[in-house]
Formats: C-alpha cells, sequence, structure tokens
C-alpha cells in the first residue's frame, strides 16, 4: 500500500523530471527558431511614488525600480507627489536609509548618472 508520503515523493520526482525533458526541448527549439539577436520592445514607463521620509524603504522603491528598468533599456521618468517632493531636497537625501537597501543618496546619484528625468 502506498503512504501519502511515497506518492508526493514520487510525484513530484516526476513532475520535476517532465519540467526538465521539457525545458530542454523548449531550449532546443528556441536556439533553432529564433535569430540570435531577438529585439526586445522598449518600454515607456512613467513612475509615481508619494512615499516620503516617514516610510523610507517605501520611498526608495521608485528610485531602486526606476534605475533597474532603465538599466534594462527601458525608457523611465519618475513623478514625485505629496510627502515625497521632500526627497528632491539633499539634506533630506541623505537622511533617508531604507532597510535592506543602499542608502536614498546613492541610490539617487546613480537615477541622475542614467540621466532619467524626475517631476517633483
Amino acid at each position: 500500500m502506498t503512504t501519502r508520503r511515497i506518492f508526493l515523493e514520487t510525484s513530484t520526482r516526476l513532475a520535476a523530471s517532465a519540467l526538465a525533458a521539457g525545458a530542454v526541448t523548449a531550449a532546443t527549439s528556441e536556439a533553432k527558431t529564433e535569430p540570435p539577436q531577438a529585439a526586445k520592445k522598449k518600454l515607456h514607463i512613467l513612475m509615481r511614488s508619494s512615499w516620503g521620509t516617514d516610510e523610507p524603504t517605501r520611498a526608495s522603491f521608485v528610485f531602486g525600480h526606476g534605475l533597474a528598468l532603465a538599466e534594462a533599456g527601458h525608457d523611465v521618468q519618475i513623478f514625485l507627489t505629496h510627502d515625497a517632493t521632500y526627497l528632491m531636497r539633499k539634506a533630506t537625501v541623505e537622511a533617508v536609509k531604507p532597510i535592506g537597501w543602499p542608502p536614498l543618496s546613492e541610490t539617487l546619484a546613480k537615477v541622475v548618472a542614467q540621466r532619467i528625468p524626475i517631476f517633483s
């Protein structure tokens, strides 16, 4: 008699092997049909934030995500409203230290270097 644990372990192995076989098949078929330089669609993205200094981690999201999208080759614009407008002051930016992210002053320097427009 098959226990539930044995059944789940067996079905997991079967699913993993089927997934691996499908990935190999898909990779080989894509390599044959697609040209090596597939054109990626460039997106035009407007990011809006109203988070200010009371939520430093959330306030830095728009800059971090905008930077990542710009580095991926997309056109990004950042629009700050309400409390986020205070993030345009140098003293305020230097005081914002998000949890688990680099300081906002570093991220903002990279955003400026990428020439991402910021509207406030």
